[in-house]
């Protein structure tokens, strides 16, 4: 029972930690899940919340508003500064090595999430990047993009983080 709540302890803190580490990233309307679960002799404030149903924004508006705010959009599993697959990681490296702004959301986060963002874009893997508002595809679609100049020319007037 012992090493059962020091892992729940340590994993709340660590998961809190990355959560405050990585806050630069793009979370606006994020909802975050956590492990407790929905046990009736939970309190409420331990229990998850989906900011999203109430705020009254649907995942589908949310995807749609991430696309036509953020020049560079990628949906992975992870987050830029600690991707969570390979592809997801190739991704990143590519498109960081233009100096663009790079908005993410996590994928592993919500179910729910992922299949918004795979019924905006019709298409059933990720990473999933979006630049300008229009779907690219997926990190093998990146490189190649890379390798053969498309993507610097798609991205020559996007400017440079700061």
């Amino acid at each position: 029972m012992a090493t059962f709540l020091s892992n729940i302890i340590f994993k709340g803190i660590a998961s809190r930690s990355l959560t405050t580490h990585l806050s630069s990233s793009c979370y606006y309307g994020m909802r975050y899940l956590n492990t407790v679960s929905n046990d009736p002799d939970t309190h409420d404030d331990f229990k998850p919340a989906n900011k999203n149903e109430s705020s009254g924004i649907s995942l589908s508006d949310v995807v749609e508003k991430d696309v036509k705010d953020n020049p560079v959009m990628i949906y992975m599993k992870g987050v830029p500064d600690f991707p969570q697959c390979g592809f997801s990681s190739l991704a990143v490296r590519v498109l960081k090595h233009y100096d663009v702004p790079l908005s993410a959301r996590n994928i592993l986060e919500d179910p729910e999430l992922k299949g918004a963002v795979k019924a905006f874009s019709h298409w059933p893997t990720f990473p999933q990047i979006f630049i300008k508002g229009e779907f690219v595809g997926g990190s093998d679609i990146i490189l190649n993009m890379h390798q053969n100049g498309e993507l610097k020319e798609m991205l020559k007037d996007i400017k440079s983080k700061q």
